[in-house]
């Protein structure tokens, strides 16, 4: 079986690709496609389209998207939305027209409404105003789901979706901007401790509530899905509410987070929040029934994966930019 893994340089792609290596070398008959940005750009869709045309795989994972933090997704906009609906709108589309009829689309939590009940369960896509920090984020994401819908409704392909919680761990992204919130503190916290700071100021006032998902149980849950026979998940899901939930189904404040980031990587100062800097939700938790009812659930816990996280960003400091 043939298998392009669309964004095999991030994290999640980067985890995927792994287990699929693994399985490789366990005999199964996989022929892994990959292409990094120097060779496919997916904005471009003249290549997309060249690229899949002549690979012809039978599978297409699709974990490739620009993604960041509060910061970044603040700053950049445009970006984040134009280049998110390129990506999925010409490799769901391309992947079509080359005759594949397996594909798995990755998304986010945030396609869900800022004021959605909690734990968030997959029907309440559509049903309120996004979170505005990252809303042309989520509107793209959410545009995915519908594509791969649309094209199984019209076509009768078999494209799927899967929505993480946040995710972190082995080749996140430590950069100090634009980052998300766990690799960020865990280089704030480092770097206070390896300079004997007193005190470290996190954003906001600490009380929002997150969920953490370690990148390679998203990995593991992401071949669970695509893998289900089509009766299996035809019977959990919609035709046009489709896509299933990944997460951990327990959250921790930012504030209990900082402690635990504090605690892992040695920093013994004071922590402060900063309330003049946005929140963003609430709280975002994800209702994982349905994936647990088809017999998945997450394994890493919290603690034991910040700490592996954190042996990484360790032996790796050249990516924290």
């Amino acid at each position: 079986m043939r298998t392009f893994i669309a964004g095999h340089r991030g994290m999640v792609g980067g985890a995927i690709l792994r287990r699929l290596l693994a399985r490789q070398d366990a005999g199964e008959d996989l022929t892994l496609i990959t292409a990094p940005h120097a060779e496919l750009d997916l904005t471009d869709q003249a290549a997309v389209r060249a690229f899949l045309s002549d690979q012809r795989p039978d599978v297409v994972i699709l974990a490739a998207a620009r993604v960041g933090g509060i910061h970044a997704n603040a700053t950049y906009p445009a970006e984040f939305i134009y280049e998110n609906l390129m990506i999925e709108c010409n490799v769901i589309h391309q992947a079509h027209e080359a005759g594949v009829r397996r594909l798995l689309q990755l998304g986010s939590s945030c396609i869900y409404p800022k004021a959605a009940p909690q734990p968030m369960r997959e029907d309440a896509l559509l049903t309120g105003s996004l979170e505005p920090t990252n809303e042309p984020y989520a509107i793209a994401k959410i545009a995915g789901i519908k594509l791969c819908e649309s094209y199984n409704r019209q076509f009768g392909t078999d494209y799927r979706s899967v929505m993480p919680t946040n995710l972190y761990g082995p080749g996140d992204n430590f950069h100090p901007e634009n980052s998300h919130v766990l690799p960020a503190l865990i280089r704030r916290f480092h770097e206070a401790r390896e300079e004997g700071r007193e005190e470290v100021t996190i954003w906001g006032t600490g009380q929002p509530m997150r969920e953490f998902l370690h990148v390679d149980d998203m990995a593991e849950a992401s071949l669970f899905v695509l893998d289900l026979p089509k009766s299996t998940y035809d019977a959990n899901t919609e035709p046009m509410l489709s896509h299933i939930n990944v997460g951990t189904g327990a959250d921790i404040t930012i504030l209990d987070l900082a402690r635990l980031v504090a605690r892992v990587t040695g920093f013994q100062g004071r922590i402060a929040t900063d309330p003049t800097k946005p929140d963003g939700t609430p709280r975002k938790l994800m209702d994982v029934s349905r994936l647990g009812k088809m017999g998945w659930y997450a394994r890493i816990g919290l603690e034991e994966g910040v700490a592996g996280t954190y042996r990484w960003f360790l032996d790796h400091r050249d990516c924290r930019g």
